[in-house]
């Protein structure tokens, strides 16, 4: 087996047991055994189980806001709906491409992790600025006031946060290996449909205040 072969499957079994027993219950010799290879060799290409996790962590986000940017490059002349719309198509794709992963992370960050935290930092920003920019656009070219733009963006982050924050049983019943592509289909077409009655609110909403 090929050496980045090997360190691609050593990372993908401690990204499932980080998931599966938490990151402080998983040990080297545990990630070594799901990945048949010496503890040896894990130590040797990531020195330590917080060296693998922070490996783990940074190919994560460079590969995800890889994801992003490639759908800002291809933006072009769409609107900011469609814009929007093919931005949150592409972080739950890519989400659910990582399901565990994703969920320790989520995780760990709703516990305030610090060691994940410090981390993922940087990469939680850029991808904040992303899709709030994409978000303020949309609203502004639909009159939608700024200060209710806040609380709008709280909603729109709890659903893309909402499948990595499930509890297992209820992750089991909507998101198995065999029915993930259409959850993901269904989920993003839901969204996409919040998105389209935001404008008819604030219409209605506005031709009240016009009535007034």
């Amino acid at each position: 087996m090929k050496k980045n072969d090997t360190k691609q499957k050593v990372m993908d079994a401690a990204c499932q047991l980080f998931y599966t027993k938490g990151y402080h219950g998983t040990s080297v010799r545990d990630i070594a055994g799901k990945a048949s290879v010496n503890v040896s060799l894990i130590n040797y290409y990531y020195k330590s189980k917080q060296g693998l996790l922070e490996a783990s962590v940074v190919l994560y986000y460079e590969e995800y806001l890889a994801v992003l940017e490639k759908t800002a490059q291809n933006r072009g002349q769409d609107s900011s709906s469609t814009y929007l719309k093919q931005l949150i198509e592409a972080i739950i794709h890519y989400k659910l491409s990582r399901n565990q992963f994703t969920a320790f992370i989520q995780r760990e960050l709703m516990l305030d992790s610090v060691f994940v935290r410090e981390m993922a930092v940087t990469y939680l920003a850029k991808e904040n600025h992303t899709l709030k920019q994409a978000f303020r656009d949309y609203l502004e070219s639909n009159g939608i006031r700024e200060r209710e733009g806040v609380y709008l963006y709280m909603q729109l982050s709890g659903m893309l946060s909402a499948p990595f924050t499930m509890n297992k049983e209820m992750k089991g019943m909507l998101m198995s290996e065999e029915s993930r592509r259409y959850f993901c289909s269904m989920y993003t077409s839901s969204i996409h449909h919040w998105i389209d009655t935001l404008t008819t609110v604030s219409s209605a909403a506005l031709r009240a205040v016009s009535a007034n």
